[in-house]
């Protein structure tokens, strides 16, 4: 659905649960606001598609699995469920419930124009309260980069930029290595944003 919509009024988490069994849209729910969840272009499932590939087999040596935007995440019990677009959970506990992640180490969202502020604002933030979660990913469908945000033993969250067809995604304690020419493999999203240029008049890469 575009663009992304916030229901006029607060619910409750009851009413979130019944609003949520009863329609054929996905919707998030932080703390007592609730958001509609948009409907996949094709050039984000073949992002998402492209992530997920390179992630499983790290993962399943780790004992770990990958889900998709269909999975619920609990960031907070009682206060927020969310869809990202690929979790990551590698504990064992998130196999006993069959429909809801409770301890995710990885969220990636692939961000569009109506819902980039939101993914990198009131998602992360919510996000964040999850003690679990290691590292939140921000993919864009407007150029080739992505943005890492990782969170440190001191519970710092550290920030890396990648741009471009020469640069790679590492992540080691999850054993990924993904240069961006193959995440963004048969997407018809070219390498650099080209935007004008004030002091030119022209066009100039990001």
């Amino acid at each position: 659905m575009s663009p992304l919509q916030l229901l006029p009024r607060r619910y409750t988490l009851q009413e979130f649960l019944a609003l949520e069994a009863a329609s054929e849209q996905r919707h998030e729910y932080i703390e007592g606001l609730v958001f509609v969840t948009e409907r996949d272009m094709l050039a984000h499932n073949l992002t998402k598609s492209n992530l997920i590939a390179a992630l499983r087999p790290g993962v399943r040596q780790r004992g770990g699995q990958v889900f998709s935007a269909s999975v619920q995440v609990e960031a907070q019990a009682g206060s927020c469920y969310l869809y990202p677009d690929i979790v990551v959970s590698c504990d064992p506990a998130d196999r006993r419930d069959p429909y809801i992640v409770r301890l995710p180490v990885l969220i990636a969202e692939i961000q569009s124009l109506t819902t980039a502020e939101y993914d990198r604002t009131t998602k992360f933030y919510a996000c964040q309260k999850t003690p679990s979660l290691r590292h939140y990913i921000l993919i864009s469908q407007a150029a080739w980069t992505v943005e890492w945000f990782r969170r440190d033993e001191a519970g710092q969250w550290i920030y890396t930029l990648l741009i471009g067809p020469d640069a790679t995604l590492e992540i080691p304690d999850l054993g990924l290595v993904l240069p961006l020419r193959e995440l963004y493999e048969d997407i018809d999203v070219a390498p650099l944003l080209v935007l004008p240029s004030a002091e030119q008049g022209g066009m100039s890469p990001f």
